[in-house]
């Protein structure tokens, strides 16, 4: 199945993509006609993935990679390369983070907050960096979240750190333009994930409100009025690496039904 966007047989890897937001980007880039690897913490967790990615066999690999460890996500790259022939297309989707407030959250789930939201990006990046050269229209897509342009409390680490991701956009944008190799950052509003639903439950807790409510209040705040799906992530993710998007870079585009409708 192809949509237009002409990436009919482009390489992809698509990190933290078994589920939610990932795994929405990785079925409409595969809708697409894209040849992709996802990627998850355990074999089990890719296994199923990959179960509910019938009709799209031969065109879809899975790598097991905790990206909480270092060099892993090195080696999910070299197993990308190597099941996909080269790559087109890097898409960095965090692993999730712990949530909680700032003062409820000890080192050690900040420094692995780090290692998963920063750490891991720029070895992703440094090992894709010599396959993405030799692509005839190659891509960097960081997804961040909102939280990067107002803190959520209950994600404290996310949104500390996440900003970095927008950072580093701005800078490779820079510094790999002459290679040809675009740099883009998407930015998700309350999209209906597991994740999103771990917010609404802090939420429901602190104030003694059922979880139904505060994701209905979420959706009420948007002036679309509800809540995202990955899916809508995922179109915007496509174009992006796309050769329609081959003037597009250094961009930080939010998808959030207009909670936040700037573009940096």
């Amino acid at each position: 199945m192809a949509c237009g966007l002409g990436l009919e047989g482009a390489r992809v890897l698509v990190t933290a993509s078994t589920r939610g937001i990932g795994g929405g980007i990785a079925r409409v880039l595969l809708e697409c006609g894209a040849r992709v690897v996802i990627n998850g913490r355990s074999v089990e967790g890719v296994r199923r993935a990959l179960g509910g990615l019938s009709g799209f066999e031969g065109r879809v690999h899975g790598v097991a990679a905790d990206l909480s460890v270092e060099g892993e996500a090195e080696r999910l790259v070299r197993e990308a390369v190597r099941v996909l022939g080269g790559l087109d297309a890097l898409v960095y989707v965090p692993p999730p983070v712990p949530g909680g407030r700032f003062l409820s959250l000890g080192m050690r789930l900040w420094r692995l907050s780090y290692r998963l939201l920063i750490e891991a990006a720029v070895e992703a990046v440094s090992a894709s960096y010599p396959h993405l050269v030799e692509s005839g229209n190659p891509s960097i897509t960081f997804i961040t979240s909102i939280a990067a342009w107002e803190p959520l409390p209950e994600i404290a680490t996310s949104s500390v750190l996440r900003p970095g991701l927008h950072a580093m956009t701005i800078l490779l944008a820079r510094e790999l333009g002459p290679d040809g190799i675009r740099v883009n950052a998407v930015i998700p509003g309350y999209i209906e994930t597991d994740r999103l639903r771990q917010v609404a439950e802090a939420r429901a807790r602190e104030k003694g409100t059922s979880v139904g409510e505060e994701l209905r209040k979420m959706a009420e705040g948007v002036p679309l009025g509800r809540l995202g799906l990955p899916g809508d992530i995922g179109w915007l993710v496509a174009f992006l690496a796309s050769p329609r998007a081959s003037y597009i870079t250094g961009a930080l585009i939010p998808v959030s039904g207009g909670l936040h409708s700037s573009v940096h």
